[in-house]
């Protein structure tokens, strides 16, 4: 279950380094490609969830870490609400 990174860009063009404590990421984004938003959103809600159960099963414990990531997402996104052309690129995965 390695840490794993993610860049993605935001529809302003600013990027951001995400954390997952689980690979799982690479399972769910591909590199290169740009997300609707709503989808991003649901995906990443997918991930973190996955991430987080994968701590679980493991450690007796969600993991905090995965749910703050999510918040931190969210709270981004939220200035891009409404605009149905607004996409997210992830750049990179990286561990």
């Amino acid at each position: 279950m390695p840490e794993t990174f993610w860049t993605v860009r935001w529809p302003d063009g600013g990027e951001e380094r995400c954390y997952s404590p689980s690979s799982v990421v690479a399972e769910i984004f591909a590199p290169g490609t740009a997300y609707p938003l709503a989808d991003f959103l649901a995906l990443s809600r997918e991930a973190m969830r996955r991430a987080s159960d994968r701590v679980e099963a493991k450690y007796g414990y969600p993991c905090s870490n995965a749910r703050a990531q999510m918040v931190r997402i969210e709270a981004r996104a939220a200035a891009f609400a409404g605009d149905d052309a607004a996409r997210v690129t992830c750049l990179e995965i990286t561990s």
